[in-house]
């Protein structure tokens, strides 16, 4: 077997997910085209040498409909030759697409390959992929009846069973706004964001997601957004406790790394970032939804040998601020280790990008802080996670 490496990893600026956002004017096709060009731009590899484009992307409808990795390596000019798929495992989507890549290089089918993700939620909304069907079927609903529930809820419900406050949520989300905001005005983000040129001849340098001054007092004014008789009957425990202000934002973005096959990186002179200490997959509970990144991260320590204490940063995706508090209370860890650039509240959730995003963010802090271990982990709709652990080199 050969050792996969992360020679680079970049991601686009965040911009808000609604028209008039920063990046809603760039066909998602664009936006990827963009990241990945600026990402072979920077490494210096040469694009013919490329075994496989593997993207992540949710809602492959409309503008996203045509594999989106495929289509956007075209776009940018690149060789005809090089292939694409686009993996859909929901918010794991593109971390999903880095455990596939990286496997490949591991089995030998790869020596170098782009792991990329993309989602434009201002131009290709939330769950437009459904066409007003029915996603789950009447057998999934008889067995969790009266059926499935919206991620809200399941937010609401893992509030509840880890007894969560509303304080609490909302002094974790603030956080994520000031980690953020630090990074951003610190250069701390400056390695990883790539420009994205605009239909008008300008660009988007900055992330325009993060909300500087926020404050719990500010997020405590905001109404409950997941509310409803109905559901309140169903789970009695609930407290209403998750809002706008607490959740994860609907956001435009790409992102996109270089992985590479320790025996290519030699022969082409690129310099790896980090390595691969392992991968997990795991699923749970689909009504709660969004605990199973906590069962993914024990099997991921107990194959790895490790223990939490080993590891340095963790990156656990801020869908929600229950997500990564509930994680962080199941493995009593260290907050101080946890989201340390802020997260998803604060960054977004381009839903296909976020887990190369979170990758590219780990690794950057990492290296500010001199190296180390790293644990990244991702809920997904129909109660699913992702973790792996990435190691600077």
């Amino acid at each position: 077997m050969d050792e996969p490496f992360v020679i680079d990893a970049v991601r686009s600026p965040m911009g808000r997910g609604k028209p008039g956002g920063a990046l809603s004017g760039v066909h998602a096709v664009d936006l990827l085209a963009a990241t990945v060009a600026a990402l072979l731009e920077r490494t210096g590899a040469d694009p013919g040498r490329i075994d496989d484009v593997v993207t992540g992307c949710v809602s492959q409808a409309g503008e996203q409909s045509g594999n989106v990795g495929r289509m956007a390596w075209l776009a940018a000019g690149f060789p005809e030759h090089v292939p694409s798929v686009t993996v859909e495992r929901k918010c794991g989507s593109s971390q999903q697409a880095v455990h596939f890549a990286a496997q490949g290089i591991l089995a030998g089918a790869y020596d170098l390959v782009v792991v990329a993700g993309v989602e434009s939620m201002s131009r290709v909304p939330m769950g437009s992929a459904r066409l007003g069907a029915d996603p789950y079927g009447p057998s999934v609903t008889a067995r969790y009846a009266p059926g499935l529930v919206a991620q809200g809820v399941s937010a609401e419900l893992v509030a509840a069973r880890w007894k969560l406050s509303r304080e609490q949520l909302d002094d974790y989300a603030a956080r994520s706004h000031a980690r953020a905001a630090a990074a951003a005005d610190s250069g701390g983000f400056d390695r990883e964001i790539v420009p994205i040129p605009l239909p008008d001849g300008g660009a988007v340098t900055a992330d325009e997601s993060i909300r500087r001054g926020t404050t719990p007092a500010k997020l405590a004014t905001l109404a409950p957004a997941f509310a409803d008789d109905a559901t309140a009957a169903r789970f009695p425990e609930i407290r209403w406790s998750i809002t706008a202000g607490n959740s994860s934002q609907i956001t435009d973005g790409a992102s996109a790394m270089l992985l590479a096959s320790g025996r290519a990186a030699a022969e082409l002179g690129l310099t790896p970032r980090a390595r691969f200490r392992g991968f997990a997959v795991c699923g749970d509970d689909p009504v709660e939804m969004l605990t199973a990144p906590i069962p993914a991260t024990r099997r991921l320590l107990d194959r790895a040998g490790l223990t939490i204490a080993d590891v340095d940063l963790y990156e656990v995706n801020e869908a929600f601020a229950s997500v990564p508090l509930a994680w962080q209370a199941a493995f009593d860890a260290d907050p101080d280790r946890l989201n340390v650039r802020g997260g998803a509240i604060a960054l977004g959730h381009p839903l296909g990008a976020s887990g190369a995003r979170v990758a590219t963010t780990l690794l950057g802090a990492l290296e500010a802080r001199g190296g180390g271990l790293g644990l990244q982990t991702m809920c997904e709709a129909g109660g699913m996670a992702n973790a792996m652990l990435l190691e600077t080199v």
